[in-house]
């Protein structure tokens, strides 16, 4: 029968919640990890690419879009233990992780505890907790809304009824201006209105510090022995790259010029012509695609991206 690259939706319990999962494809598992504010359809650009080889899992992450709304468990450890618990779920031993912005702390984490699940690590435009080398991303300090989403129930008063405006800001911003296309614009609101639907979003932003705890734990005791590739563009540069250079084994780096922080919708062929070749060592010699055709899908071209393709560098360099 042929493979379906259109996704499927399912109710999956892990970890104590219902998730809502995206699937489609079939082939080496890969899991797609969201964040703020997005839902699974953030990656709405490249998962149909991906299915024609692999086995394509997007969750909404536990009380975001349709995911039950939990009371607790938005730390970055929690949230690695529902990824784990979604592959146990699906019969799946391992997966290549790719994480963005609040995906990026539990992809990181899930690889850190239990390497052996991990097959391939891909992390974009999020900062890790207190771990050095990011200094000059945060020099003036946290991005505003860190502060206003952290403090308990300030935030979710203050938007009620205004839901929509405030995440058109983020996809704005996101994308430098560009925006998203209309359908995912809509997933996107309907998934943040509401009381409950806020409370669970700024949670994660509450559990912040004990996130950067427990990274700092891990790492204490622990390194990225996989294939990690960190992937940068605006605002966060090359500051995540800098933070995983000295705790990784084997790590490259890409910084994506005018692209918006929301790499999946503001630049999906840029970021596809950087997965394909990176995640293709997991797919049989017979199956594994040539370079990615960059003419075709406008991408990565030296006017736009002048430092995209950055030499692969020691752990230490």
């Amino acid at each position: 029968m042929p493979v379906t690259t259109t996704p499927h939706l399912r109710r999956i319990a892990t970890n104590g919640v219902q998730l809502n999962v995206a699937i489609a494809g079939d082939g080496p598992a890969v899991l797609l990890l969201h964040g703020f504010p997005h839902t699974w359809q953030l990656w709405s650009g490249i998962m149909g690419r991906l299915a024609g080889r692999y086995r394509v899992i997007a969750p909404d992450l536990r009380g975001f879009g349709a995911s039950a709304r939990a009371v607790e468990g938005y730390d970055a450890g929690t949230l690695a233990a529902d990824a784990e618990g979604l592959l146990d779920a699906l019969g799946e031993p391992s997966a290549a992780v790719v994480g963005i912005d609040a995906g990026t702390a539990p992809a990181v984490l899930l690889a850190l505890r239990r390497p052996g699940r991990v097959r391939r690590l891909v992390v974009m435009e999020a900062l890790l907790g207190r771990l050095p080398g990011a200094e000059d991303v945060v020099a003036g300090g946290a991005p505003w809304w860190f502060g206003f989403h952290a403090v308990p129930g300030l935030a979710e008063t203050v938007l009620a009824g205004n839901e929509a405006p405030y995440v058109d800001w983020f996809l704005d911003s996101g994308t430098l201006g560009r925006g998203v296309p209309d359908d995912v614009r809509a997933a996107f609101v309907h998934a943040y209105t509401g009381g409950e639907a806020l409370r669970c979003a700024f949670s994660y932003y509450r559990a912040l510090p004990t996130s950067a705890q427990q990274i700092q734990d891990a790492v204490a005791t622990a390194r990225l022995t996989m294939p990690t590739m960190a992937v940068g563009s605006h605002p966060v540069g090359t500051g995540l790259e800098r933070q995983l250079r000295p705790i990784a084994d084997d790590l490259v780096g890409h910084h994506l010029q005018d692209c918006g922080h929301i790499i999946p919708l503001d630049r999906p062929d840029a970021l596809f012509a950087l997965l394909a070749p990176f995640l293709s060592a997991d797919l049989p010699a017979v199956s594994r695609p040539g370079p990615p055709d960059q003419a075709a899908h406008g991408a990565l071209t030296p006017a736009r991206t002048a430092d995209a393709h950055r030499k692969r560098l020691p752990a230490n360099g």
